[in-house]
C-alpha cells in the first residue's frame, strides 16, 4: 500500500521547521533528506528513520520495521505529532548519517 498524500503531506509540515528537508518520491513512498543526507523516509503511512545511535537514544523502545521487502530495518517513529521532538530527532542524527554517493555520469 502505497503512502497517502495527505500522510506525507503531513509529515513534511511537521518537518517544515528545519531547513533544508527535501524529499524525492519512489514509487509511491518518500525518501527525507535532511541538508542532502538521508534520515529516513514514509513507507505504507510510516515514518522511519535509520537506526543511528542518537535516534536510539531518542526513542529506546521504537520497534524496528522493514520499509519494504529487502531493505534494511528501520526505526518507527510513533511520536509524529510533536514538531518540536521530531525537529530534535532529525538534527540529533544529521552528524552520524552517511554522505550521499554521488552517481558517476
Amino acid at each position: 500500500m502505497p503512502t497517502s498524500k495527505s500522510y506525507a503531506e503531513f509529515i513534511l509540515e511537521q518537518l517544515s521547521g528545519l531547513n533544508e528537508i527535501t524529499y524525492r518520491q519512489m514509487m509511491g513512498e518518500y525518501i527525507i533528506y535532511y541538508r542532502d543526507k538521508i534520515v529516513g523516509g514514509i513507507y505504507d503511512n510510516r515514518f522511519l528513520v535509520k537506526p543511528v545511535k542518537s535516534a536510539r537514544e531518542k526513542m529506546p523502545d521504537a520497534p524496528l520495521q522493514l520499509p519494504y521487502e529487502g531493505a534494511k530495518e528501520m526505526l518507527l517513529v510513533d511520536n509524529v505529532d510533536n514538531r518540536d521532538f521530531l525537529s530534535e530527532l532529525v538534527s540529533a542524527m544529521y552528524d552520524e548519517l552517511p554522505e550521499v554517493k554521488k552517481k558517476k555520469k
